[in-house]
């Protein structure tokens, strides 16, 4: 089976299956500010209950931040923003921001992670130090995400193994244990799914019961993949990626995210207790394009609140 699934053009929405109906039930999606003001209204894309992401990418003022998460929750939707620990200058800017979140967009939950800066803006360089503060706690936040990689982190672990992950994650798997939040594993995006299944299974393995919800590139071009993939450091889906790349017959053709979802999901059905619990999407080709694609393939799961509020 191909790694990815490449076709020239839609063929239209098919029956969903449903194994990936019941995968795809209850996924989530991740905006900017910037991505989020390209949507006029939410509810014409999504299901009701999609947890939205907010990442904070470096210079992105609070203020913005702060404002789209109170624009996405005014829209019914539960929104979890990004707290990446590099920068964020010490406890008290860290209080602040959990402040303003509550205050202004009633957030009660988080995505934690040490952020891709190379040289922390203050005293923070990991979710662990944020988790530490216990300030979330203090704050009643109900749920806590922390960051999975499925392929393996260089920026963590520079010499290619998974030492420092791996005592990340034991680390995060003992401070379950005693928050009162709930807690789950946002992974990386992926696009192969023997590996996101054998890494979900060591980390069972491992004794780590953190629920996963795994990242999924949405519907994008090639070109746009490899960009990400490069900035992220997804070291083998890069490496697959240049190797379709070299085809110039599939330079322009589109990506969707069918095959992998529907390995996963099968992968679930057959396995009831596999511990992939949801799917997160990374919507590079677009939030509209991912919202459509999950529409055409997940069935009544997917489908919008208000689909009379769709974009063409």
């Amino acid at each position: 089976m191909a790694l990815l699934n490449f076709r020239k053009k839609s063929t239209g929405a098919a029956p969903a299956s449903p194994a990936v109906e019941a995968f795809l039930d209850g996924y989530s999606i991740e905006v900017m500010p910037r991505t989020a003001e390209k949507v006029a209204d939410f509810r014409g894309l999504l299901p009701s209950g999609t947890r939205v992401y907010i990442a904070h990418i470096e210079g992105t003022p609070i203020e913005d931040m702060v404002a789209t998460a109170k624009r996405v929750a005014a829209e019914g939707y539960p929104v979890m923003p990004h707290f990446p620990a590099r920068i964020i200058k010490d406890a008290d800017t860290l209080n602040d921001w959990i402040a303003r979140y509550q205050g202004e967009a009633g957030v009660d939950q988080a995505l934690l992670l040490a952020g891709g800066v190379a040289s922390p803006h203050g005293n923070f360089h990991s979710s662990m130090q944020l988790l530490e503060t216990g300030l979330f706690d203090k704050a009643g936040f109900k749920r806590l995400h922390v960051a999975g990689h499925p392929e393996g982190n260089k920026d963590i672990d520079p010499d290619g193994s998974d030492k420092n992950v791996a005592d990340a994650l034991r680390w995060k798997q003992k401070f379950s244990e005693t928050t009162d939040a709930d807690m789950a594993l946002a992974t990386q995006f992926a696009f192969d799914a023997d590996p996101i299944i054998a890494w979900a299974d060591a980390l069972k393995e491992a004794g780590i019961s953190i629920p996963v919800h795994i990242g999924i590139a949405g519907p994008a071009k090639l070109q746009t993949l490899i960009k990400f993939a490069i900035a992220c450091g997804v070291g083998p889906s890069l490496k697959v990626l240049q190797k379709r790349a070299m085809d110039v017959t599939k330079l322009l053709l589109p990506y969707e995210p069918t095959d992998v979802v529907a390995k996963l999901a099968n992968h679930k059905a057959a396995n009831p207790d596999f511990n992939i619990e949801r799917v997160h999407f990374f919507p590079l080709g677009g939030i509209k394009t991912n919202a459509k694609w999950a529409i055409a393939n997940g069935g009544s799961t997917a489908a919008p609140v208000d689909p009379s509020k769709t974009p063409e």
